[in-house]
């Protein structure tokens, strides 16, 4: 060893070393990554896909353009890279590089980089259109129905009409200039809502038969004619005088049926009332505009059956954006349509909405601090109240329901990929 040269102390030289293996050592950045990403991606989306459908149900009341955009593919790439290494460190005279150094400098340097990726898809191809604009078919309503969703909430939400009783019909599209009737109607969802909460109440099925053809004499049906009609779901019986044979077909129906000792309750009369039921009928057979619309047509002594003209999702949410509170200030300068009731006087559609949706507003640039979810729309935030329950659940069904009929082609939902670099 020269005279220059200054011996680096062991024990920073042992320090040193453990720094590095810790620097180069194996870790669990995957595990680690994923816990903390996972969550964190799954709220934002959650979040926006909300803010989405309620800025959505805004334009719809400002006789805006709805647009969506999916979000199909999330690619995060985390990168880390570190590096340790010791630098000498020269005195003033040190200049040429063949001399000794008098002492080392430490360096440790860890770097990381997340590089996220989203995939969105707009909306607007002729599947989406076309899912937007269907009608809610009858077994997607009793699914509902038989949910423990309350039955005034999926009657009010996704029924034009019942038994042709209108529920503010006018309301499934730009809002219209006149008041449009629906207190009929209400009156008798929630009686029937006060009987499916005393348990009164339940949709269920009912089988029924259906003779194909006429009769079929004895020797002409074969054991394998027996069997093949089994397969399809029919069956040969003999009729009262053996000596026939005759198809019948079996199928089955959904209904409503009612407890017979509640057929004399307030509710249960209140109920026949509106819909023009049959008196003391406990079973209702469910079927999907099959009614005549003229009152003519109907039999006398009332209605057997719970005729059901449904709604799209679109005409669903043009229905619920009247529950939107809008600005004196944006009708003062005609930026929505304003609805008059019989007098003249303007309509307050709180009277459709009651309890069902509520988007309320205020002016400013902060977000409401009150909010379940928020958007700003024409310098203004729109809001629903986390403390009103019944406009939460309302919102909430409309999500899920979107989610079912505009997910477009079948399939899995929007992948994360989370490749890790070390």
């Amino acid at each position: 060893m020269s005279a220059q040269e200054t011996p680096v102390p062991r024990p920073f030289l042992i320090a040193l070393l453990a720094l590095g293996l810790g620097l180069s050592g194996c870790t669990s950045l995957g595990p680690q990554t994923l816990d903390h990403a996972r969550l964190q991606y799954n709220e934002v989306i959650k979040r926006t896909t909300e803010e989405q459908l309620l800025l959505n149900i805004v334009r719809l009341r400002y006789t805006d353009t709805p647009s969506s955009l999916a979000v199909s593919a999330i690619a995060a790439q985390f990168e880390r890279s570190q590096s340790v290494g010791l630098l000498p460190f020269f005195t003033a005279a040190g200049g040429d590089l063949n001399r000794s150094f008098t002492a080392v400098l430490p360096q440790a340097q860890i770097m990381g980089a997340d590089r996220p990726t989203f995939s969105l898809t707009p909306l607007d191809d002729q599947e989406f259109t076309r899912k937007l604009f269907t009608p809610l078919p009858l077994d997607g309503v009793i699914y509902l129905a038989k949910t423990t969703w309350p039955i005034s909430k999926v009657f009010r939400l996704y029924l034009e009409n019942l038994n042709w009783v209108p529920n503010a019909e006018t309301a499934s599209g730009p809002t219209p200039r006149q008041a449009p009737p629906a207190a009929d109607f209400l009156r008798g969802i929630a009686a029937l809502q006060s009987l499916q909460d005393r348990g009164a109440l339940v949709f269920g099925m009912a089988e029924q038969e259906e003779t194909l053809g006429g009769a079929l004499p004895a020797g002409a049906v074969a054991a394998r004619d027996l069997i093949e009609a089994a397969r399809s779901g029919m069956e040969y019986r003999h009729d009262a005088s053996g000596r026939h044979w005759r198809l019948l077909r079996r199928s089955s129906y959904p209904v409503v049926r009612l407890d017979p000792r509640e057929l004399d309750s307030p509710d249960a009369r209140a109920f026949a009332e509106v819909f023009r039921l049959k008196r003391g009928t406990s079973e209702f057979r469910l079927t999907q505009e099959a009614l005549s619309p003229f009152r003519a047509a109907q039999p006398a002594d009332g209605l057997t059956h719970l005729d059901l003209e449904t709604r799209s999702l679109l005409q669903a949410l043009y229905y619920v954006s009247h529950g939107v509170e809008v600005p004196d200030a944006h009708r003062a300068r005609g930026l929505v349509t304003t609805t008059r009731d019989a007098t003249g006087r303007d309509f307050d559609w709180q009277q459709v909405m009651g309890e069902l949706f509520r988007v309320r507003s205020q002016p400013g640039t902060e977000r409401p601090t009150n909010a379940h979810v928020a958007v700003n729309y024409k310098d203004h935030w729109f809001y629903v109240d986390e403390a009103d329950q019944d406009s939460k659940s309302t919102f909430s069904l409309l999500v899920e329901l979107s989610r079912l009929e505009l997910t477009g082609k079948s399939g899995p939902g929007p992948q994360l990929t989370l490749p890790i670099g070390r």
